[in-house]
């Protein structure tokens, strides 16, 4: 790793204009951008991230890389075809570089719904030291089977005369695809993907679609109304506990309360704020810890609230905010009569069962695990639409 506290990441998007299932399938778009553009934004919402590369061969490509703040590396025909491996390209890419990164975080355009919080999770393990290689993969339950030469069916990685259930199998994890984070020096000495200490990143089962053919891609724009909706508002409302917190207190023996919360929520309230979208936390509870969140956030807080419908009627009127077009996020029972006075009631990914009901949209991050970072970008995103 480089000497300095922040690594140098660089992420490399192979996207070559042949394709013999979808026709110039990273152009293709899923809720209305091209497979790069996602590719690319979530690289460059990474925090980690130093710099992003598309390595393409058509003129069309280059051009939306270029559009969506990306460098350009010509990749030659030799690459360019069907054969080519997708090492070939990374290893053609950092061969042209005056420097070697420490992480070289390989990302796949046919997987569009990549958090960039997962890209942070798996460079922060490589370049930790704690793994060589991450990459991204999806639990498995099912029961696998391949066949023989006389087609007869042979179990895989099963006993297929004892049939546990679910929940009492240990899952497998099918490789998406999306995204491989990978210590550079190990991948220039080994030129292939997998060496050394090699872990998994789960990712949410819904991001673990991969694009291959129409199929596939009609299957993405339907998801992408359950998965990564642009929320267009004025205003964000949100509880606390459960929400800015993972719904637990740290207590000690003077009966004194801490908690944990997330750093870049907190970068995600301040880029909301720099937008112009008013922010409110609104909390059952009466605790200092929140009246010291929403001052380090610098957002308004009203707590000690019995009835949270209420009080955001009253507050919508007095800010003259369209309820139509503002996003509450809440995680229980209390939240659901303040949630049905909103245009975008939201939830968390573990918020309870008659939130989740209550919901137009549901996160896939938990509570103080940077949920509250997931909406702001949703938000912004629809700004910048």
């Amino acid at each position: 790793m480089s000497n300095s506290n922040q690594p140098n990441v660089l992420a490399i998007i192979p996207a070559r204009g042949g394709s013999k299932g979808v026709g110039l399938k990273n152009l293709r778009k899923v809720g209305g951008i091209s497979l790069l553009a996602r590719a690319i934004k979530s690289a460059k919402s990474a925090t980690t991230v130093s710099e992003v590369v598309v390595s393409t061969d058509h003129e069309q490509i280059r051009a939306e890389a270029l559009a969506h703040g990306a460098t350009v590396v010509d990749r030659p025909a030799e690459i360019a075809g069907d054969t080519a491996s997708s090492e070939a390209v990374l290893l053609h890419v950092l061969a042209g570089r005056e420097s070697t990164p420490d992480v070289t975080l390989f990302i796949q355009c046919t997987s569009p719904f990549i958090n960039p919080q997962d890209l942070d999770a798996a460079v922060t393990r490589v370049a930790s030291g704690a793994a060589d290689v991450t990459f991204a993969a999806v639990a498995d339950h099912g029961f696998l089977w391949a066949t023989d030469e006389q087609d007869a069916a042979l179990a895989i990685g099963h006993d297929a005369a004892h049939r546990p259930r679910r929940q009492d199998r240990a899952p497998q994890f099918r490789e998406t695809g999306a995204f491989y984070a990978m210590r550079t020096a190990g991948l220039l000495q080994n030129r292939h993907r997998f060496f050394g200490t090699v872990q998994i990143h789960q990712v949410p089962t819904e991001h673990g679609i991969d694009i291959d053919t129409e199929a596939d891609l009609a299957l993405a724009n339907h998801d992408f109304t359950a998965t990564d909706q642009l929320i267009d508002v004025d205003a964000v409302v949100t509880d606390f506990d459960g929400v800015h917190t993972p719904d637990t207190a740290y207590l000690d023996e003077y009966g004194n309360e801490s908690v944990r919360v997330s750093r870049s929520d907190g970068m995600g309230v301040e880029r909301l704020r720099a937008a112009g979208i008013k922010f409110l936390i609104l909390s059952k509870e009466r605790n200092k810890v929140v009246s010291a969140r929403a001052a380090k956030l610098n957002v308004e807080v009203a707590q000690g609230i019995e009835s949270k419908a209420d009080y955001l009627g009253r507050w919508m009127a007095d800010e003259s905010v369209n309820p139509a077009r503002v996003a509450y996020l809440g995680n229980d029972i209390n939240d659901v009569p303040a949630m049905e006075l909103v245009g975008w009631p939201i939830t968390v990914a573990d918020a309870r069962p008659e939130a989740h009901r209550a919901a137009r949209h549901r996160l896939t991050r938990a509570g103080g695990t940077g949920a509250v970072r997931e909406l702001a970008e949703l938000v912004l995103a629809a700004r910048n639409k």
